[in-house]
């Protein structure tokens, strides 16, 4: 879809843009990448239609209300090409709204464009009754400039080039019309001070003219070229991290793009933090029974109704593992209410899990018994990896502690379960308990000390 809502076939785009875009950066790019700069193409031409719509427009209103000094008594062209200007304009801002304009429309548009301003210059020393010399100097040469700038709009150094050589070829030709155009008299002066008072023409300061048309034309593609390769790198790059972002959680992801500098491994700091583990009880077993595809499925749902309130909650998936999930709340970013969150977050896991059981059976299905637990303490929050491959990771003994407190659910026959410094940290940070809960004591298994557990019940 492009910028516009008009769909495009990527394969018509790729046939439009791989060429261009190849030799401009030599890159080998896929075709998400050629659609985005392609709709970038879209919006600028229709820019480009717009502002050209609007220049005329503002033309022909000052042409309206500017006194004539031939007191209207001559044949005016100005009012026609004008108009005519403005209807082919029009045309072409309906056709870019509508759906892609081929290269050989915008180089028709740009000749339209040059060849109507020239005919609109050249209509002056009909209109003032003066020799053709007269038109070379009137100021509306200055719009040349602009028809060339605003094909910079399109990042594409070609349609300038094109429309500078067009506006030199133009203003050449207008310049062959005044020598060639009175056989007795070309109208030609050596004498600058002769040129500057009177119709004639100095051939060196038409040149000058033509030879400054040509070198912005030069500075504008070269800039161009720069511009369209960082375009296009950029929209590469951000069409990698915006793929690449989908496999961090968005507070990670944020943390990466907004670091100011390199990141390593082995650095962390330490945080305050909560660690939620959410898994489904049996999972392996069940797994074992089913098709590949139909497993993958089934933790696409799973994980599509818990981690939107995992995150509601201000929890950081950290990673997935099978069918466990484990978020940290108050770790990639200090946060003062973070055991009461994870707390809130196991409420709403509880609550997704029931309306999940409910519609499995339903349908027909066997309900899925979703285990959650958290724990809270200091942990350390970094990067491990190596220079080629990172990730950002808790560890600590809250870490290990919720992990196994996870496991202990089946044990106690419940379903989320924290411990009593956790859930009392959590009533003082503003939690408020939506279910019923009960504290027991126990040794949970791989864990030397004796806890004191909270359990949640359903």
């Amino acid at each position: 879809m492009s910028l516009l809502g008009q769909p495009h076939d990527p394969r018509q785009i790729v046939r439009m843009l791989r060429q261009d875009l190849a030799a401009t950066v030599g890159l080998t790019l896929p075709k998400r990448v050629f659609a985005t700069i392609g709709s970038h193409d879209d919006a600028s031409e229709v820019l480009i239609k717009v502002i050209q719509f609007l220049i005329f427009a503002v033309f022909g209103v000052l042409y309206s209300i500017a006194p004539k000094t031939d007191a209207g008594t001559a044949f005016a062209l100005a009012p026609y090409t004008i108009g005519l200007y403005l209807a082919l304009t029009a045309v072409g801002l309906a056709w870019a709204l509508t759906r892609r304009l081929p290269d050989w429309a915008v180089y028709v548009s740009i000749f339209f464009d040059m060849s109507i301003l020239m005919a609109l210059i050249w209509s002056f020393h009909v209109q003032y009754q003066q020799p053709p010399s007269f038109y070379l100097k009137v100021p509306t040469l200055l719009y040349i400039f602009i028809f060339i700038a605003l094909r910079a709009l399109r990042f594409r150094a070609r349609f300038v080039v094109a429309a500078g050589l067009m506006a030199a070829t133009g203003w050449l030709a207008m310049i062959a019309y005044v020598v060639f155009s009175d056989p007795v008299d070309s109208m030609v002066t050596r004498n600058y001070v002769h040129y500057l008072t009177s119709n004639s023409i100095l051939l060196g300061a038409e040149f000058d003219k033509v030879i400054s048309i040509l070198m912005v034309t030069a500075v504008l593609a070269l800039v161009l070229r720069r511009g369209r390769r960082l375009l296009v790198q950029a929209v590469a790059e951000q069409a990698a991290a915006q793929d690449l972002s989908r496999f961090f959680d968005a507070s990670v992801a944020t943390r990466i793009r907004d670091t100011d500098d390199r990141i390593v491994a082995g650095e962390g700091v330490v945080r305050h933090a909560a660690v939620l583990n959410v898994d489904i009880r049996g999972f392996t077993i069940l797994a074992a029974t089913m098709e590949p595809g139909a497993v993958m499925q089934l933790l696409a749902e799973y994980q599509s109704r818990m981690v939107p309130v995992i995150q509601a909650c201000n929890g950081t998936i950290d990673k997935f593992l099978g069918d466990g999930v484990m978020a940290t709340f108050g770790a990639s970013a200090v946060s003062d209410t973070c055991a009461a969150d994870a707390l809130r977050a196991i409420d709403a896991v509880i609550a997704a899990a029931a309306d999940w059981a409910a519609e499995r059976q339903s349908q027909g299905l066997a309900p899925l018994v979703i285990n959650a637990s958290v724990a809270a303490g200091p942990i350390v929050f970094g990067a491990v990896g190596d220079a080629n491959r990172l990730e950002y990771t808790v560890i600590g003994a809250a870490v290990n502690l919720s992990a196994k407190l996870e496991k202990f659910n089946k044990d106690l026959g419940v379903a989320a379960v924290t411990t009593s410094d956790t859930f009392d940290m959590a009533v003082t940070q503003g939690y408020e308990p939506g279910r019923p809960c009960e504290t027991r004591s126990g040794r949970i298994p791989g864990v030397a000390d004796e806890q004191s557990i909270v359990v949640l019940h359903g």
